[in-house]
């Protein structure tokens, strides 16, 4: 029994898994450190108050609805996504195209290998009903 969840805990999507939420935590700080101090002041300073909180309050039968509530968490999930893609998401994807012109590797060259198998069999399977000759494994048909 023990050894079995020791052979659990050492699998590698474990471990992976564990550093990920470590790795998401500490940069979830940073991501609302980003928002709470720098881009929702920046917002207040041009709508003149911090939130959106007291907006839109609606009483109801003695009750306070406050959209103005839901409102600034849409505002600060909009804002967490943003920085997200402007900070980490376009970066990266910035580095991985020069890495990839760097190595020579085009977007023709990417191709999913279960995905270039299936246009594989496909194209086998085209041959065997026309009764012509197989493509090359480049997916090519030869020239006659």
């Amino acid at each position: 029994m023990l050894k079995g969840f020791k052979e659990f805990i050492m699998q590698g999507n474990v471990i992976d898994l564990a550093v990920a939420v470590v790795i998401g935590a500490a940069f979830a700080s940073v991501v609302n450190a980003l928002v709470e101090n720098v881009l929702m002041p920046m917002i207040s300073g041009l709508i003149g108050f911090p939130d959106f909180d007291n907006f839109a309050v609606v009483m109801l039968n003695g009750n306070a609805v406050q959209f103005g509530v839901l409102l600034t968490q849409v505002v600060n999930f909009l804002l967490i996504a943003g920085a997200i893609y402007f900070v980490v998401v376009m970066p990266m994807n910035k580095m991985i195209e020069a890495r990839n012109r760097r190595l020579g590797i085009s977007e023709e060259d990417e191709v999913e290998p279960d995905v270039q198998l299936l246009t594989e069999i496909r194209d086998l399977m085209k041959a065997q009903n026309t009764g012509g000759a197989a493509p090359s494994a480049g997916g090519q048909t030869p020239q006659a």
